[in-house]
């Protein structure tokens, strides 16, 4: 095999096992799971959600419940993993007083639906990206877990990961100055053999900004004093109407820049720069990166930071509902980013015409 196969990045799939086969024979930490546990239920049982039964195990924890749109599938991913109730419907779902919490791990275009009947059952939920289609679905989800006293989370990994806490506990105290740019490319070949697949199916919400645009623009506000007010862009179009490349500049009020690339068709690296009076950080595969490289400006000394563990990723987010849902107010701030992320993927889609079925 050649040096150039050896080194090529993995695709997301095998990347998160061998991330989770790096941490598998592990003791788990004891600084992860430090609030109060809830009883979780999951909706949907694809590969999300099989990697987050089997982070829990890791934990020595299990799933009380899963509900699916095919009841077989839920009874083997059950048996699977030994969870103790499969339920019929989604409805005894939530009306089930044993479970606290609920995942949602199904297509993007479903995820309103069952966010309003867990939320409206009084369920604390953890929501994979993107939590919805566009900006009035997540306003509408935000205000009824407030109306019924219960945290809404969104399981956009960049959001939980350790290691963007600790650079951002690091640039908030001073140690970088100030952060002046944010380049981040995010590309995967996904071939044409099959356009009802999700990534090109309008009718799954499919499209390079819900699936992996969401990563990068959660990076660059995480990283921002405040929301970029001013955008310009380039979308183009797949032959299915959803968008299949994109290229976006942004700005905030402090004139500080975010410069992003996406493609579905073209492999590039997951590559995050943030740039920075006195250094700037790279961080690769930084969806649920653990280590990043400091390289300071002065001397043009390289600093390895790292923190967390890849293998945890569904941990991290999990745990983070968890601490929300015991008054941990920094932790429920983190749906504020998801929010103006949001408002940015929604104002993005809008302006490439790129509209799902649930809007028109």
């Amino acid at each position: 095999m050649q040096d150039t196969e050896k080194n090529a990045p993995l695709d997301s799939a095998a990347a998160a096992s061998a991330a989770f086969a790096a941490v598998e024979s592990q003791p788990f930490p004891e600084d992860i799971f430090t609030a109060p546990q809830l009883r979780w239920a999951v909706i949907g049982c694809g590969v999300i959600a099989n990697q987050m039964a089997s982070a829990l195990a890791l934990a020595g924890r299990h799933l009380r419940g899963v509900a699916n749109r095919t009841h077989e599938k839920a009874v083997s991913f059950a048996e699977k993993y030994g969870v103790e109730r499969v339920y019929d419907t989604v409805e005894e779902l939530y009306s089930d007083p044993s479970i606290d919490a609920i995942y949602i791990t199904t297509p993007h275009n479903t995820h309103i639906r069952y966010l309003r009947g867990a939320l409206a059952a009084g369920k604390h939920v953890l929501c994979e990206k993107s939590i919805t289609l566009n900006s009035a679905e997540l306003k509408e989800a935000r205000e009824l877990a407030d109306a019924n006293g219960v945290v809404l989370m969104d399981a956009t990994t960049i959001l939980h990961m350790p290691l963007y806490q600790e650079l951002l506990r690091r640039a908030r105290a001073g140690e970088f100055g100030r952060m002046n740019l944010a380049q981040l490319n995010f590309g995967s070949y996904k071939g044409y053999g099959d356009l009802t697949n999700r990534f090109y199916n309008i009718n799954l919400a499919g499209g390079a900004m819900l699936d992996i645009g969401v990563y990068a623009l959660s990076l660059m506000r995480l990283f921002m004093e405040s929301q970029p007010t001013e955008v310009v862009s380039l979308g183009n179009l797949a032959v299915t109407g959803v968008d299949e490349a994109g290229g976006i500049v942004c700005r905030n009020a402090e004139g500080q820049l975010g410069v992003v690339s996406l493609t579905l068709h073209s492999k590039q690296p997951k590559r995050a720069v943030l740039s920075f009076d006195r250094c700037y950080v790279e961080v690769m595969e930084y969806p649920r990166a653990d280590t990043a490289t400091i390289v300071w400006t002065e001397d043009g000394r390289r600093e390895t930071v790292s923190a967390g563990a890849s293998g945890y990723a569904l941990c991290y987010e999990m745990a983070d509902l968890e601490a929300a849902a015991a008054g941990d107010t920094e932790k429920r701030v983190l749906l504020d980013y998801a929010s103006d992320v949001m408002d940015l993927m929604t104002a993005l889609r809008r302006a490439w015409g790129v509209t799902y079925p649930e809007e028109a």
